[in-house]
């Protein structure tokens, strides 16, 4: 029913908007975010995605075509929090497109506009690759998502006031949905909650937020370091008292050591999507949370 009224509500918005063309330029960092501006901005914007579900927005390649990209573009949405710290700086410095610096209204970091998670109290090397601003990866919060649709609404108008009403309608539109939406996904994750979770690297710290999961270990032994036998090992022993029910990674990480721990353990392993266009049947951002869930479910 849900997938219905979504099809329905997108038919009558593309058919309002047909004499609408393109005003804005967007060059998104990842997948979720320039479907986040599609549905706000409906024809009125034109969207790029610097990356895939496949690969993984720490390491990216500064590409000359992503330079190409972004110097015609009139608005940059990334995640921020220094996810895309190896990659984006060196873009923007090389594109010369003055208008999508930090600072400008050309610039937007989705991270800047909620509350971030894993803020590090202190820094040193040991710790791995630690972001100084927190856990990046808030688009597993549909909470957040609705909170930094609010804030992209309001840059979409800043850039392009001509589109006002435009925007505001495609944003009253996609928030009556996405709160549907969520009421209906806490419901069918209710049986989710308390479960205990082995992560490969710490991406889903918003979701298990949202859902009341525990992160019952990492396979990673510090962030961004790749999990070594004896690590495993460790895990195992850990896992022994207090057991997890499931081992997830998603599909651009390596699954060997979630497959290694698996075995030794006894615990299924379950591939989520992450993000936008991570399976064949995630299309959008609703598709996102309903296919996680039925993933975690499935699961069990």
């Amino acid at each position: 029913m849900l997938k219905i009224t979504r099809i329905i509500s997108v038919f009558f918005m593309l058919l309002s908007s047909t004499q609408v063309t393109a005003n804005i330029n967007v060059f998104a960092c990842e997948p979720e975010w320039a479907s986040l501006a599609n549905e706000i901005g409906g024809k009125r914007l034109s969207s790029y995605t610097a990356t895939t579900a496949y690969q993984d927005p720490h390491h990216i390649e500064a590409r000359p075509s992503l330079i190409a990209k972004i110097r015609n573009a009139d608005l940059v949405i990334c995640s921020g929090a220094e996810l895309e710290a190896g990659w984006l700086p060196l873009l923007l410095r090389r594109a010369g497109n003055s208008k999508i610096v930090p600072g400008k209204k050309g610039y937007f970091e989705a991270s800047e506009m909620v509350s971030r998670l894993d803020i590090p109290i202190e820094i040193n090397r040991s710790m791995g690759d630690v972001h100084i601003s927190g856990n990046p990866h808030v688009h597993l919060d549909p909470r957040r998502i609705l909170i930094i649709s609010e804030a992209l609404l309001a840059r979409l108008i800043a850039i392009d006031p001509d589109g006002t009403k435009h925007y505001q309608q495609h944003f009253d539109d996609f928030s009556q949905r996405w709160q549907e939406a969520m009421a209906l996904w806490q419901q069918q994750a209710e049986v989710l909650n308390g479960l205990r979770i082995v992560v490969h690297h710490r991406d889903w710290v918003y979701l298990f937020d949202w859902l009341g999961i525990e992160i019952a270990g990492a396979l990673e032994p510090r962030p961004g370091l790749p999990a070594t036998a004896q690590h495993l090992i460790s895990l195992k022993q850990a896992l022994k008292t207090n057991p997890a029910k499931m081992i997830v990674h998603t599909i651009y990480q390596n699954p060997r050591a979630a497959q290694r721990l698996s075995q030794i353990t006894n615990t299924p392993v379950v591939a989520l999507p992450y993000t936008v266009g991570g399976s064949e049947q995630v299309g959008d951002l609703f598709d996102l949370f309903s296919v996680t869930i039925e993933k975690l479910k499935g699961a069990l």
